[in-house]
């Protein structure tokens, strides 16, 4: 077990977190960390199976003399976000999780950490392999692709899960319970790629943008973080005032990521190199001055390239239409509810833009707990889009989770956590995506709610998952499992 665990309780959940660390497991990469998870189980005894999909279910008998309680199922999904510093030399497909423990904070060495979902996984597998628990008949359900698409949930079958009941394990708020979450879609524009060639008496500037925090695009939508392509939008916009010519455009890495990193090659006119320059610097302090309560590390700057080679530039119809759609297209909260207080009810990220030889690609996502208003966002990106030229395509998305304050589960929730610890849990929705929205629309009369330990930051390298709160959440957890009747 990695050293920065050493001491950690529940020793069970934390050993089983630190052999999850060691298993490449982003999204769509999930074999392996399956075939562990049915491993562990088989090894214990227990029924395991797997769909065609990947995703994997665990049955494990009740402990004596609760074998009349009611089946309750244990739900998180197999996959991580990779991301990683632009410095940072690490391959998600074979090295392990660098753990480094910072007082009662846990992170990863320049990478996400993944304890989006790893504790639930972790939980999970500790509670198969405890004896002592007091629990009723119990299945764990374990998903695939959660991340990018939520694919494993999409595809689950009737049949593949037999309980009533399920607690998701995919909240990052202790003393929150969470009955609703919003629904989601993508909506991507695309460009056929035009070039020119590279105008006489221009030269190359790299420019790029570094030191965002990030962070989950629902979670942290609200925080007012810096858009990596949104600035550096703003630079091209003021080179283009210069004569320059954008030859390529790259930043973000996930859809449900607010950008953290961006770069762009740019060729300036050589009689006004130091005068790009410098407008990139004076931009440099103008945007860090913005941004600099919530993101004081944000960098832009602008080197010289020294390549001989000279590449293709867009066409200047092209560029126009580019950076007025990046200019146009929003970014953060649409709207906040009138019902839940401080709940985000719709937002927008401005995700992804990949440029390559043959096109174009601004990559969106739109959030929503009003399914309405996931179409109202969704269409004004498509048109803004559409009147830069691009060629307008919408995800299928996935539903959102209607709160329902009468469930027997959350009753349960409220009265065994304030019996415990004696004060209420919160009760919230969540602005991000829960596969409970899913999976009540796979198993209509799913009765579920979902907690979970302290997390922050997910779906960056800042990703931190506090300490003391892991034991909180397993001891909540276990106790709801011996309420259960």
């Amino acid at each position: 077990m990695s050293a920065a665990l050493n001491g950690l309780e529940p020793q069970l959940v934390w050993k089983y977190f630190g052999e999850i660390a060691g298993i490449p497991r982003g999204s769509g990469n999930e074999k392996q960390i399956a075939a562990y998870v049915m491993g562990v189980a088989k090894g214990l005894g227990l029924e395991a199976k797997q769909d065609k999909f990947g995703n994997v279910v665990i049955r494990k008998p009740a402990a004596a003399g609760r074998e009349q309680a009611p089946m309750i199922c244990l739900q998180g999904h197999l996959d991580m976000v990779n991301e990683k510093n632009k410095d940072k030399t690490h391959n998600f497909l074979k090295d392990p999780i660098e753990l480094v423990r910072k007082g009662n904070v846990l992170m990863a060495n320049g990478t996400t950490l993944g304890a989006d979902n790893g504790i639930a996984v972790a939980a999970g597998l500790a509670i198969m392999a405890d004896k002592s628990i007091q629990h009723g008949p119990l299945e764990f359900l374990f998903t695939v692709d959660e991340e990018t698409g939520l694919t494993g949930a999409k595809n689950l079958q009737p049949g593949f899960i037999q309980s009533k009941t399920l607690m998701n394990l995919d909240s990052e708020e202790e003393g929150s319970l969470y009955v609703g979450c919003s629904g989601g879609r993508d909506t991507v524009g695309t460009w056929k790629a035009a070039f020119d060639n590279t105008p006489a008496g221009h030269t190359a500037i790299l420019v790029t943008v570094v030191g965002l925090k990030g962070g989950h695009s629902g979670l942290e939508i609200d925080k007012g973080r810096g858009n990596s392509l949104k600035i550096i939008n703003r630079v091209l916009m003021a080179l283009d005032q210069l004569g320059g010519r954008v030859s390529s455009i790259q930043g973000g890495n996930k859809r449900n990521a607010i950008p953290r990193e961006a770069e762009a090659v740019v060729y300036v006119p050589a009689k006004k190199l130091l005068k790009a320059l410098a407008t990139v610097e004076e931009l440099n302090d103008v945007l860090r001055a913005e941004i600099s309560t919530v993101d004081p590390e944000l960098r832009v700057s602008a080197e010289q390239l020294q390549s001989k080679k000279k590449a293709k530039v867009f066409k200047k119809t092209l560029q126009a239409q580019i950076l007025r759609t990046l200019a146009g297209l929003p970014h953060g909260v649409v709207k906040m509810s009138a019902d839940i207080p401080g709940l985000v009810e719709t937002s927008a990220n401005l995700a992804i833009v990949k440029t390559s030889a043959s096109k174009i690609e601004i990559i969106t996502t739109q959030r929503s707990s009003v399914t309405s208003e996931i179409e109202e966002i969704k269409h004004t990106f498509g048109a803004i889009m559409e009147l830069g030229g691009a060629k307008v395509k919408y995800s299928a998305g996935y539903p959102g989770w209607k709160p329902n304050l009468n469930s027997n589960i959350l009753k349960s929730a409220k009265s065994t956590y304030q019996s415990m610890f004696g004060k209420e849990p919160e009760i919230k929705a969540i602005h991000a995506g829960l596969e409970c929205g899913i999976i009540g629309e796979k198993y209509p009369g799913m009765d579920m709610v979902s907690f979970g330990p302290t997390l922050a930051d997910v779906h960056s390298p800042d990703e931190k998952l506090y300490i003391d709160t892991v034991d909180k959440f397993w001891n909540f957890l276990l106790g709801m499992l011996k309420a259960a009747r």
